[in-house]
């Protein structure tokens, strides 16, 4: 059973009213190509054909999409490798949009930009070469309704034991309802099967869905939610809610794989999609192999079991990495609309802009700024509005935030894709390359990041028991701040110069920095950081910074200060456990301790 086709192939999705219908039409009749310029295709006109229309081209049945009618001529850009495909070759519509399809099967598995599975696809992925799942597994079904009851759009039916190590459901398609005619008792059976007639519509455990167009709520917008990341740069800084948006933007070397890679870890998300855009394959073997081996903290089970993988890899068909970005919003919606918490992670979204660009010089359109098509700042904001916190048409409230990577040439974050990025997104974690350098990771850089959603999200905050988390939060950036204005000072006329209140300014910027902000992907105790963690370590580097501002006050000469050995509180991110706030009291004590010796 393989995963592409047209909106209906399974006739499980109806249409909902005001919008155009994704039922199927009649393929059109086939015609010839025209031309042939690597993956653009033009072709003769059909009867019926519509934009974004699937397309079979060649012999090999090559999948390519409508993306222009101009008189007789029809331009389609190509998802598989054109070799060989030459003029006069046939091209037959199918007579419905490129569309995704969905199911239990997506949990754990790993598929191209067109959510073909790769697991069966071979050493070589040869243009045309059918490459279908598993047809022969089948899923515990579990009625949840019966027959003659009324149900509407995005009803639980039944319940899919056993899927996942989260709740998959089979659920009343967009634009269906109605009474309940028929539904076939518990029992195992295969994806294609028909497990429920609501309305006169066939309902089977898997559906197909266009993936250009977002799937239907009920509701936008709610209650903010924080999604915790384990990250402590991020969670205390630059937090993110669920249902938001992020730009990571940075230059080469500077850490954008690994931090979506501890994103992708450790966030407390549901569900995980994971799209690589044109990334090295090499990058994408490594994320599949941890994902594989890392437990989930959750269930005890494998972390991949709960994550979806679309893998474009740079070496794969260009603009299958066009389309990749739309099927992960997709694959995420599917199960958004089950009630869950969805993260999507692109990266990196400047390789699926270059993959716009490309295509666009082929079709001759007059480019816009460094050769970007002149629609590029609204194809990234119509890639990013598929995010939200929703309440769905079955009434669960669930969410798909999207954290997209950036990665601009030589680290210039003046050029398109970086620019247009930074306006519709709500949050920018901007990588900055001096502190890579430096060895400093996560390399996000305090003055060049923002969250928008941190206002939003301190009432949350509050009423889950922590009331000073902003007033925490606003602390440490301010002292960042002025840490780094002074370091510029240092740098002119040196530390000594200064006064001794500022050099205590100095010697805390760095406190929060390696005791705080920086993060280990490799330790055991420090990969993830609880909230409760974090709130201690702050707490902790705080309790220090005042003392010894106690001890300069005092008349003890900063030299004498900053002369302390603080090993022991810089240690204990990577000594203590995750959740450890207690453990990091008990350095905290042993640290003031220490300072009320010094003389």
């Amino acid at each position: 059973m393989g995963t592409l086709g047209t909106a209906d192939d399974d006739a499980t999705e109806g249409s909902r009213p005001g919008e155009t219908s994704p039922r199927r039409r009649q393929p059109g009749r086939s015609c010839r190509v025209l031309r042939v310029a690597g993956p653009l295709v033009e072709m003769e006109y059909a009867d019926g054909t519509a934009m974004y229309d699937l397309v079979s081209l060649g012999e090999a049945g090559l999948p390519g999409e409508v993306v222009a009618i101009s008189g007789g001529v029809v331009t389609v850009q190509a998802y598989e490798y054109t070799g060989g495909l030459a003029p006069g070759d046939t091209a037959c519509p199918r007579g419905g949009p490129l569309s995704a399809r969905l199911g239990p099967h997506l949990l754990g598995g790993v598929f191209d930009g067109l959510l073909r599975p790769l697991s069966g696809g071979g050493e070589w992925l040869l243009p045309g070469a059918a490459r279908a799942g598993d047809g022969a597994r089948t899923w515990s079904f579990v009625p949840r309704t019966e027959t003659g009851a009324r149900v509407t759009e995005g009803e639980v039916l039944g319940d899919l034991p056993g899927a996942g190590p989260v709740p998959v459901r089979v659920l009343v398609p967009p634009g269906s309802g109605g009474v309940v005619e028929r539904i076939v008792p518990e029992g195992h059976l295969p994806q294609d099967a028909v497990v429920a007639v609501v309305g006169g519509t066939d309902v089977r455990i898997g559906a197909s869905w266009p993936v250009r167009r977002p799937r239907p709520v009920r509701e936008r917008g709610s209650e903010p939610t924080q999604l915790n990341t384990g990250q402590r740069v991020i969670d205390l800084l630059f937090p993110v809610a669920r249902g938001s948006t992020v730009a990571v933007p940075g230059g080469f070397g500077t850490g954008k794989t690994v931090l979506l890679q501890q994103i992708a870890k450790w966030c407390d998300a549901d569900v995980i999609v994971y799209v690589g855009c044109g990334e090295r394959g090499n990058e994408m073997a490594d994320v599949i192999a941890e994902l594989s081996a890392l437990e989930d903290p959750r269930t005890g089970g494998r972390l991949a079991d709960r994550t979806v993988i679309v893998a474009n890899t740079s070496n794969m068909p260009m603009m299958a990495r066009e389309a990749g970005i739309y099927t992960g919003a997709t694959v995420a919606e599917y199960f958004r609309d089950m009630g869950l918490d969805v993260v999507v992670i692109a990266d990196s979204t400047s390789r699926w802009a270059e993959a716009l660009r490309e295509f666009a010089s082929r079709t001759g359109a007059l480019p816009a700024e460094e050769g970007y098509p002149a629609d590029l700042a609204s194809a990234i904001a119509a890639f990013y509005e598929r995010a939200g916190a929703v309440v769905t048409l079955g009434g669960e409230r669930g969410s798909v935030t999207v954290i997209g990577a950036v990665s601009p040439p030589g680290g210039d974050l003046t050029e398109p894709v970086t620019a247009h990025t930074e306006r519709c997104v709500r949050g920018l974690w901007s990588l900055d390359r001096d502190l890579a350098y430096a060895r400093h990771y996560p390399a996000v850089s305090w003055s060049g990041s923002f969250s928008r959603d941190a206002a939003a999200l301190t009432a949350q905050r509050t009423a889950a028991g922590d009331p000073a988390w902003a007033t925490r939060r606003d602390r440490v950036a301010a002292l960042l701040g002025e840490a780094d204005r002074l370091a510029d000072l240092v740098d002119l006329i040196g530390i000594t110069a200064l006064p001794a209140q500022e050099r205590i300014t100095v010697l805390a910027g760095r406190l929060v920095r390696e005791a705080v902000l920086q993060q280990s992907a490799l330790s055991a105790q420090d990969a993830y950081c609880g909230a409760g963690k974090t709130a201690a370590l702050v707490d902790a580097v705080l309790a220090v910074v005042g003392r010894c501002r106690e001890l300069v006050d005092a008349g003890v000469p900063a030299a004498a200060v900053e002369e302390v050995d603080f090993g022991p509180l810089l240690r204990t991110r990577e000594e203590v456990g995750p959740h450890d706030a207690a453990g990091v009291a008990a350095r905290r004590d042993t640290m003031l301790a220490r300072l009320r010796e010094v003389r």
